[in-house]
């Protein structure tokens, strides 16, 4: 007698089928989860052991002493010895100086040679705006040998170039004064080119009917420049004043092989000051809370930044 087809039994074939379906499910979902993860586990491995252990680590050296693989609570007294130490606002000083003259310069000349590569009538553009971003493409340690070389008392090309119009040679990287003014030209050379692109590329946005109306009521050039060029290039101008002033403060190279911070701390910067301190002093405790003090800096002019333009985009 035909009792119908055979009915699945706890434990049974049919349920083991579908457990395991549901398993294989299961493992492909979180397979497919784990993916990106797995892909972003080279850059959280990197992140951590070459920045955030990194901060987390000079963080706790500003508030303690660092010697013989022991560390020794100071509370602030790092942050006191920055603070009452004259070397430390002597190389602030300089390095404010250097750039309130150096950033206004660079600035207005990366302007100028902007405006004069978006002209539309120029020929050879390409190759131009190649040339003038060059510099930038060169190694530090190389041009700052160059200018070294250049400003030679002895046998630099400049003093050269004096002495054959009947002048004396000057000791350019032996006097205060001159040793910055070589340093601001080094520096204005190689990153000219790059705020030009920058200022270049916010040219581009400036609608050429404003320049076309402005011509019909009579503007020249020069007019037109201040009238419709500087406003319109104001966000751009910001953002190029911004890179330069946090690029001055931590500057290091030039000067570490051009003057070497001399002559009589002229030319030492404040991420010279902290060099000193941490790999010629070994007071690793001192430059770690002096860098803080220039990231508290970097930070208030960049919140400057973002107040301003926020400022100007609600008028």
């Amino acid at each position: 007698m035909w009792m119908g087809p055979p009915q699945p039994v706890c434990g049974g074939p049919f349920l083991d089928d579908r457990q395991s379906l549901t398993e294989v499910f299961m493992r492909r979902s979180i397979y497919h989860r784990s993916v990106p993860y797995l892909f972003l586990l080279p850059f959280i491995a990197f992140f951590f052991v070459f920045m955030a252990y990194p901060i987390v680590f000079s963080l706790m050296l500003c508030f303690g002493k660092y010697k013989s693989a022991s560390f020794t609570f100071t509370g602030i007294g790092n942050f006191s010895f920055v603070l009452s130490d004259p070397l430390f606002f002597k190389a602030l000083f300089n390095t404010f100086l250097m750039m309130v003259i150096q950033v206004p310069v660079q600035t207005a000349l990366a302007l100028i040679l902007a405006s004069l590569l978006n002209v539309k009538k120029l020929k050879g553009k390409g190759i131009m705006r190649m040339v003038v971003f060059m510099p930038v493409l060169l190694d530090a340690v190389s041009y700052s040998i160059v200018f070294g070389m250049f400003f030679n008392y002895e046998n630099g090309i400049v003093n050269n170039v004096i002495r054959l119009l009947g002048g004396d040679g000057l000791q350019w990287l032996n006097l205060g004064w001159l040793a910055k003014t070589v340093l601001i030209i080094a520096i204005t050379w190689r990153w000219t080119g790059y705020n030009t692109v920058i200022m270049l590329s916010g040219l581009q946005n400036i609608p050429e009917d404003l320049y076309e109306a402005a011509s019909i009521d009579g503007a020249g050039r020069i007019r037109q420049f201040f009238a419709i060029t500087v406003p319109g290039l104001k966000q751009v101008l910001i953002f190029a004043v911004i890179l330069s002033v946090n690029g001055m403060l931590q500057l290091f190279t030039e000067p570490y092989l051009l003057t070497g911070g001399g002559p009589v701390n002229e030319t030492l910067t404040i991420v010279q000051y902290l060099y000193k301190k941490g790999f010629k002093s070994f007071d690793f405790g001192v430059a770690s809370a002096g860098s803080y003090i220039l990231v508290l800096i970097i930070a208030a002019l960049t919140f400057l930044q973002i107040k301003v333009t926020k400022e100007d985009k609600g008028r």
